[in-house]
């Protein structure tokens, strides 16, 4: 790259949802046009707006790493963490800000993540294991551990959760990023909750809610594979069903 052109400043105009739900009897979206060098992200791009500009504007954000997933909103109408997203990554000047979709909005760009939280919380994301603590640690090889790294990455942004239209329909859907957790838990060699876990997901607003849309993919800022999750422990369930079947029969 020209040494030149790394420091131009390039003029974008921001379109910023606005709505306290306390105050306003329907949501606006206020326009400022500013302008900045290559390297900067939605998310500083907003500081700086609140800084010089609106100091009411509210905006969730903490480690500005792409670590906490606290900065997940939608720009250009795309899920994404705004810490992560570079203004000249996006398409023309035009910058379009708006909260995740799919949950109630508590003020601008932060939004009610309860139920998101509950869903989480309904697969019960840790390891299920048998009898008494072991006098030494659960030890994995190397294999198991590497089955486990596609898939170890999320860190519960709910990008995937405001991509998918399922959860828009369907409120009790779980939806993809509590089942990716599930299957994580469920794939790691130390769980021993075993498939008749599953039992509890067998129904629409579990793992039979998926249209297979593969939103949540495209969403997922760590690159994980949501439909593929659930489409594995779709696998893992009819699998379990069919032996308990002829064990009957």
């Amino acid at each position: 790259m020209n040494p030149q052109n790394a420091n131009t400043e390039i003029q974008y105009t921001f379109k910023i949802f606005r709505f306290d739900p306390d105050v306003d009897s329907s949501p606006r979206y206020d326009t400022f046009v500013k302008t900045y060098p290559r390297g900067r992200t939605v998310l500083e791009a907003l500081l700086n707006i609140h800084d010089t500009e609106d100091d009411s504007i509210a905006v969730r954000y903490s480690c500005r790493s792409a670590v906490c997933g606290s900065c997940g909103m939608l720009v250009n109408g795309a899920p994404v963490l705004a810490c992560r997203t570079q203004l000249t990554n996006l398409i023309g000047d035009q910058v379009l800000i708006e909260p995740l979709p799919n949950m109630d909005i508590i003020r601008d760009m932060v939004v009610d993540m309860k139920p998101f939280w509950e869903a989480y919380r309904r697969v019960e994301p840790w390891l299920h294991v048998n009898g008494d603590r072991p006098e030494k640690e659960r030890l994995q090889s190397h294999r198991q551990v590497s089955s486990l790294d596609p898939y170890v990455n999320c860190i519960l942004c709910a990008c995937c959760y405001g991509a998918c239209p399922v959860v828009r329909f369907q409120e009790q859907y779980l939806g993809p990023a509590a089942i990716a957790k599930l299957f994580r838990f469920m794939q790691d060699s130390r769980d021993q909750r075993g498939p008749q876990f599953l039992e509890k997901m067998n129904n629409p607003q579990g793992l039979w809610g998926c249209h297979t849309i593969f939103r949540c993919v495209d969403a997922c800022p760590k690159d994980i594979r949501p439909t593929d999750t659930i489409e594995a422990l779709r696998r893992r369930l009819m699998v379990y069903k069919f032996k308990k079947l002829f064990r009957m029969v």
